[in-house]
């Protein structure tokens, strides 16, 4: 699991999901939340690469995520990122082991 620090990185996240699927939490590390989300991504085993934002400390990033995606922001907040876009997402409490299975089972085949 990488943390995105710049929107470089974000952007070359953004790129290499047109080659293959990407996941990406977006994560508040003052939200109770947000840390019980990340622990479920954390702990998830997948061969889907995995890729996380702290908001506060990348504010600039998240909010580039946001225009790219058109997506509005709410954190925590997990994309499944495939062909440049977004092809699922979830937040707060959505944000489990199994929901995450699934969505890579159903959109994130390669």
């Amino acid at each position: 699991m990488k943390e995105l620090k710049t929107a470089d990185e974000w952007n070359d996240v953004l790129e290499q999901s047109k080659k293959e699927p990407l996941l990406v939490l977006k994560h508040s590390t003052t939200c109770p939340i947000s840390a019980a989300a990340f622990k479920e991504f954390d702990s998830l085993t997948t061969d889907v690469p995995k890729h996380y934002l702290k908001v506060r400390e990348s504010r600039s990033v998240s909010n580039e995520i946001e225009s790219d995606l058109q997506i509005a922001h709410e954190s925590p907040q997990l994309f499944l990122l495939k062909d440049g876009k977004a092809v699922w997402q979830a937040t707060h409490y959505s944000i489990s082991q199994s929901q995450i299975e699934k969505a890579v089972e159903e959109h994130g085949n390669k």
